[in-house]
């Protein structure tokens, strides 16, 4: 029997929040500064959104753009500080100046999470071997999912990748959801559904005017309207 496809929306404040849960969506990912990929946002903002949705929120650890992980014991106390706010899941993910899995990094900071359920983000798609990255993580606590488009230049080029992982599930490595997002388009649910892909990501997609505006409710529901045509 199929069931409910996951679609998360990314949202900036409490207004997106709102709309994002109007429309349909099963999740929220929680950012600030989308000119640099999506940052950590601050506290007030995620207590004011959990506040006013009670859908799930993922919230990203992150403090400046590309991948590094920077000042990693600072990553740590804004993870704390976040989980004050109420914050119990969360987005993460680090590589070196190799494109390898900065393992300490990850392992430091997810650790703090004491068990939270959370996202490794797009830095898989800019991964020199998405296999070992996934093999390397496979049994850490908390990690459910992963956030890819199949490649860094967005689900276009990543289609046959995130085909060709979808099918490994069960495998090591492979058990986490694989929530796709990046360039996402309508076009690609079909085929990504009848592969077996289950979770959805979308940012611009959400919002009539692109980022220039606010998430559309109404954006929303159509993307609901077509993952509930095929996996509801």
């Amino acid at each position: 029997m199929s069931k409910r496809a996951v679609l998360e929306v990314i949202a900036l404040d409490v207004e997106d929040a709102v709309a994002a849960q109007a429309g349909g969506a099963d999740r929220l990912e929680l950012v600030t500064d989308m000119a640099a990929d999506g940052l950590s946002p601050a506290p007030a903002t995620v207590a004011g959104i959990r506040a006013a949705v009670d859908i799930d929120l993922r919230v990203m650890l992150r403090l400046a753009d590309g991948f590094a992980a920077g000042d990693v014991e600072r990553l740590v106390r804004v993870a704390g500080e976040l989980r004050e706010a109420g914050a119990d899941q969360f987005v993460l993910g680090f590589l070196d100046a190799d494109g390898e899995v900065d393992l300490a990094a990850v392992e430091r900071v997810a650790g703090a999470l004491d068990g939270c359920a959370w996202t490794f983000h797009r830095a898989i798609d800019r991964a020199a071997d998405r296999d070992a990255l996934r093999k390397q993580l496979a049994d850490l606590p908390g990690l459910d999912t992963y956030l890819t488009a199949g490649s860094a230049t967005g689900v276009d080029d990543g289609l046959p990748t995130l085909v060709a992982e979808v099918t490994r599930r069960g495998e090591p490595g492979y058990d986490q959801t694989l929530l796709v997002g990046g360039g996402l388009r309508l076009e690609h649910v079909r085929p990504l559904c009848n592969a077996g892909v289950d979770a959805f990501h979308i940012g611009g997609a959400a919002r009539s005017a692109g980022w220039a505006g606010p998430v559309s409710a109404e954006a929303v529901a159509g993307w609901r309207s077509v993952l509930d045509g095929l996996t509801a």
